[in-house]
């Protein structure tokens, strides 16, 4: 009979307890192993307590491969009680045996209140380099598989451990996703998604992000991905444009917020010509009509697409593609404002200081009334222009406002979508030419009821990462193809 050695965090001697019996209901246990960051412990009946620096370091995933003699391990990542399904363990060991697969993972019930609340992951992709994936909590290896990975580890990471392990693994083997609920867990993080999204730029994760930036970039390496700080420059002599820079608004329904981004806008002092250029996706309550307002003012043009099936994308692409379009076109959310009448001005500064065809810059959260809200400050310190566009890979966006070189956004364009679209345009840029920072807060990001991602259910955000997976196993495959012609 295959056999399954458990690595399970050690919370307390009670939960402890409950988990080691019901993994011992199991007949394909053989070793149950408590990982506890706290000597001297205690001792729970039918287990062995290992002392560990840290539950994702190199070094415990090392510990978990020398002390497992099983044909396959089961890792439980969370910090809170899971329970097992009816024959779980049976069933990941019987499709790891059909798959071959490296690693398992599988679709779980998060429970709140004692009520039982599906929660489905995603499939696995090449391009699935995000660190905080969401496996689910436990995970199942191949031992064979796991010593492989780990004796090809050559970095220790205190926080970065058990993503270099996941990421050696899929260069290994298959990492497969099983579409079925095989365990449950005790739900901890109970935010909205939209509280979430911003946790790997909170200052105080720094540390964590500089070891899984290692990890990353350590892989695509490995796998041929990795681009050096090499890009084509911009000599800006390309077409003709009447105006310097185009402010961009794409909006559908945004009557309480769009004369904010308007005056915003208008308010810019700037050394040269500019225009504010909206495109009004078919708006139903008022929006319109509140644009109407500024009409005499020759920079507002007000854009109705033709079309009805344009995305936040599209609408970019018709407002970029106008021909009053300026050199240089610069974003503005709907719902969101220039923090200072001196925005503009930096950002076209910025893109002749630093040669580059796309500017990011700094922001700060704020809620509705333009109060700042945790995490405060967003600036992406973590982008560098040696290592920015290999951990762009990495990381779910790149930041705010966005402007691009017009000739560059005509080349390319943006995907057709209201989700991601800007994070697709970046890496594409971003293989090719610099991107520019500036770390000065210049505009003010409202978190509020009617964003688009405030609070999304488990099936909306499912849909988005796959999507931006798919984006970057895309990217992937581009700058592996680059390399290998560029090698030849």
């Amino acid at each position: 009979m295959e056999m399954i050695d458990c690595f399970i965090p050690f919370l307390s001697p009670v939960r402890a307890g409950q988990t080691v019996k019901e993994l011992r209901a199991c007949k394909k246990v053989k070793n149950i192993y408590l990982l506890s960051t706290v000597p001297d412990c205690g001792k729970v009946e039918g287990s062995e307590i290992l002392y560990v620096d840290s539950l994702k370091s190199t070094a415990t995933c090392r510990t978990i491969a020398l002390h497992a003699d099983t044909d396959y391990i089961l890792v439980y990542t969370a910090g809170t009680a899971f329970e097992l399904g009816l024959f779980a363990l049976e069933r990941m060991s019987a499709i790891a045996g059909d798959t071959d697969a490296g690693m398992l993972y599988a679709d779980r019930y998060q429970v709140k209140d004692g009520n039982y609340k599906p929660a489905p992951v995603i499939d696995y992709q090449k391009g699935s380099l995000r660190d905080d994936f969401d496996f689910g909590s436990l995970l199942f290896f191949r031992s064979s598989v796991l010593r492989q990975a780990v004796e090809a580890m050559d970095a220790d990471y205190r926080f970065a451990g058990l993503y270099d392990l996941r990421l050696r693994v899929s260069e290994l083997s298959e990492l497969v996703h099983i579409n079925e609920y095989l365990y449950s867990e005790v739900e901890s993080d109970t935010r909205r998604s939209g509280e979430k999204l911003f946790d790997y730029v909170d200052p105080k994760n720094r540390a964590v992000q500089i070891e899984m930036e290692s990890a990353c970039t350590a892989y695509l390496k490995r796998v041929g991905g990795y681009l050096a700080p090499d890009f084509e420059p911009i000599a800006f002599d390309a077409g003709s444009f009447e105006q310097e820079a185009s402010v961009i608004i794409p909006v559908r329904n945004r009557i309480r917020t769009i004369e904010d981004a308007i005056r915003s806008v208008l308010a810019q002092k700037t050394t040269f010509r500019f225009n504010l250029i909206i495109v009004d996706n078919h708006s139903t309550d008022g929006t319109s009509e509140a644009i109407g307002k500024y009409a005499s003012d020759e920079r507002v043009i007000h854009l109705i697409p033709e079309r009805f099936d344009l995305g936040i994308g599209g609408c970019w692409n018709v407002g970029v593609h106008h021909p009053a379009c300026g050199k240089f076109a610069v974003q503005l959310d709907s719902d969101d404002v220039y923090s200072g009448p001196d925005t503009l001005q930096k950002i076209v500064n910025a893109f002749y200081e630093q040669n580059c065809a796309m500017v990011v810059g700094t922001y700060r959260m704020t809620d509705f009334k333009m109060d700042e809200i945790p995490p405060g400050i967003i600036d992406h310190r973590e982008w560098t222009p040696e290592n920015g566009r290999n951990n762009a890979l990495r990381i779910n966006g790149l930041g705010a406002p966005r402007a691009f070189y017009t000739p560059v956004l005509r080349q390319i364009n943006l995907p057709n979508t209201s989700y991601g679209e800007d994070y697709a345009l970046g890496l594409r840029i971003s293989r090719t030419w610099q991107i520019g920072r500036i770390y000065d807060v210049l505009y003010l990001c409202r978190r509020w009821e009617d964003n688009s991602d405030a609070a999304l259910d488990v099936v909306k955000m499912n849909g988005h990462n796959t999507y931006k997976d798919r984006i970057r196993t895309w990217e992937l495959q581009a700058r592996i193809a680059l390399n290998a012609h560029s090698s030849n």
